[in-house]
């Protein structure tokens, strides 16, 4: 009969056990339903800071929406407003036209707007530029009696900067009918210094009138106050010392 070998070797491993003549049959059957066990390995888990532009859950998204975290380039020593990326990115080539004009004795901006809106958001928006330091070409106190219309809007036209284009439903239901608005337009959408504003509609809705203009991406007041347009628009076309990005 064999002879169990522990007193000598000891059974401390399943090799040791094996090698047992009485105990290795035993053991197996002990042991044979056990699998082996390794820990588990972790990997570090990365987070983003709110500050480094990643998508941590609790950070502010530096792309599109409503998340206000992107300062451009031209933005003033100082200044508290801050951009959506896609805001900076629909306004850089405006930046761009404005800088190439510096030279040039301009008015600021030509605010195109539905004849509806003159004395509401049109207005409204054009004492917040006007209060900001932008020079505003506003149909309303820019064309004298017996002046004829279209003379004179071309003239803003093209004695202006930028063109700013307040997307309201007055609007939209102006376009269709191939008004001033609409010959306004086609001379803004000819170059690069068109900013729509989007203004109690929506860009859905815009697309359904003018897909063109509805592909130009510009600032919304969904997104920001009146105020805060009128905040942007003035930064756009400051052309003194801008900040250090």
């Amino acid at each position: 009969m064999a002879q169990c070998t522990a007193p000598r070797e000891g059974h401390r491993s399943a090799s040791a056990a094996a090698r047992c003549p009485a105990c290795r049959g035993s053991w197996g059957r002990r042991y044979s339903g056990y699998v082996s066990y390794s820990p588990p390995s972790y990997s570090s888990t990365s987070y983003s800071s709110s500050g480094s532009g990643g998508g941590g859950g609790g950070s502010r998204s530096s792309g599109g929406g409503s998340g206000k975290s992107v300062r451009p380039r031209w933005s003033r020593a100082g200044s508290s407003v801050l951009y959506t990326q896609t805001e900076v990115q629909a306004l850089t080539p405006i930046r761009e036209t404005v800088e190439k004009q510096a030279a040039l004795d301009l008015r600021d901006a030509f605010l195109c707007h539905a004849w509806d809106d003159r004395q509401g958001a049109a207005k409204e928006l054009h004492d917040l530029l006007e209060s900001a330091g932008v020079k505003v070409w506003f149909s309303e106190k820019d064309v004298g009696l017996g002046v004829p219309l279209l003379r004179a809007i071309d003239k803003g036209l093209a004695n202006s900067r930028v063109g700013l284009v307040l997307v309201t439903p007055a609007l939209l239901l102006r376009l269709p009918k191939e008004g001033i608005a609409d010959k306004e337009l086609s001379a803004l959408l000819a170059g690069e210094r068109l900013v729509p504003i989007v203004h109690n509609t929506t860009y859905e809705a815009l697309r359904e009138v003018s897909p063109l203009l509805a592909s130009r991406a510009g600032l919304n007041t969904k997104e920001n106050t009146m105020a805060e347009v009128a905040a942007k628009i003035a930064e756009l076309v400051n052309l003194g010392r801008p900040s250090s990005p």
